[in-house]
């Protein structure tokens, strides 16, 4: 096993994912993006690769996930963004040493742990930066970095390229792998449809819920 943790930034449930307004309620937002964080942490704990789990957050119910897992809580950098959270997270990681980090978001619940495993394996010796990126090529959904502080991150809807340009002004070549479930994060209603089509998403929690919406 390597030294490289999981750092997933978590918002507070309630107001989430108010772009998907046309079509949810604020309740059904709020039960969504618990679902799918339920969904992810369900991968990051199965993938066989990471030395263990970190979540920035201060939603409660994340917070009682993570226990249920035996994964670690901080609230360092909370309530600074994503980018703000997973900066806290590394800089945690850096002081105690740790070889390396990989973070991806609450909202793809697709992903799988043989996802995540892939991508660890195909992280090379530190320095190194591995990326897996949205389906639209404009989102960082999965960010690998050793040591924890190699690479500048800024998290955002146009943070791929940025990324890949960022790792090799560190002198580092990035290396990518694309991944159906790590790529099909859910923002817009547009996601919803595409993540319905997406053969992995069968037997998620998320997908279970949105047929009780009326999606599915």
């Amino acid at each position: 096993m390597s030294d490289i943790w999981a750092v997933v930034p978590v918002k507070e449930f309630e107001g989430a994912k108010h772009r998907l307004s046309p079509l949810l309620s604020p309740e059904q937002r709020r039960l969504l993006a618990e679902t799918m964080l339920a969904d992810v942490l369900d991968a990051v704990a199965g993938a066989k690769r990471l030395a263990g789990i970190l979540l920035i957050t201060l939603e409660p119910g994340a917070k009682a996930m993570a226990e249920r897992l035996g994964a670690r809580v901080e609230t360092e950098g909370a309530r600074e963004g994503h980018t703000g959270a997973v900066v806290a997270g590394r800089r945690i990681l850096a002081r105690e040493g740790r070889g390396g980090f990989i973070t991806m978001p609450g909202d793809i619940p697709a992903v799988r742990a043989d996802e995540i495993d892939a991508v660890l394996a195909a992280h090379r010796p530190a320095p190194s930066f591995t990326i897996s990126p949205a389906h639209d090529d404009l989102g960082s959904n999965a960010v690998v970095c050793s040591p924890p502080e190699s690479v500048p991150l800024r998290f955002g809807e146009n943070s791929y390229f940025p990324h890949l340009e960022a790792a090799r002004a560190q002198g580092i070549e990035p290396t990518i792998l694309r991944q159906p479930g790590i790529a099909m994060d859910i923002d817009h209603p547009v996601d919803l449809d595409m993540f319905l089509r997406l053969p992995q998403s069968k037997g998620t929690r998320t997908r279970t819920l949105l047929g009780q919406f009326g999606l599915g």
